[in-house]
């Protein structure tokens, strides 16, 4: 069984490679995104489309359903803020 710090990273990790994928950004590698920094504005420059076209990439690659009513602004805010957020998610079923 692999150990949370792990299993966390590989989330982490799993969630860059998807906001590269997904969104198109050429020229950026999961290395490149740092966990902690910002997503939207000054960060990566993501909008609200793109947290919308994200948060689907999301539930389908991560097999969890978002309710739209309860998401939190900052569950969006940066990778570890989305990691802990799909986790919680993973944990309800």
């Amino acid at each position: 069984m692999a150990d949370q710090e792990t299993t966390d990273a590989g989330i982490r990790e799993r969630i860059k490679a998807v906001i590269i994928e997904s969104l198109g950004l050429e020229g950026m590698t999961p290395e490149m995104i740092e966990d902690d920094a910002p997503l939207f504005g000054d960060g990566l420059g993501l909008d609200s489309v793109d947290a919308l076209e994200l948060m689907v990439v999301l539930e389908k690659d991560f097999g969890v359903q978002i309710d739209n009513q309860e998401i939190d602004p900052e569950a969006f805010a940066s990778v570890a803020s989305l990691e802990r957020f799909i986790r919680e998610l993973q944990g309800r079923d």
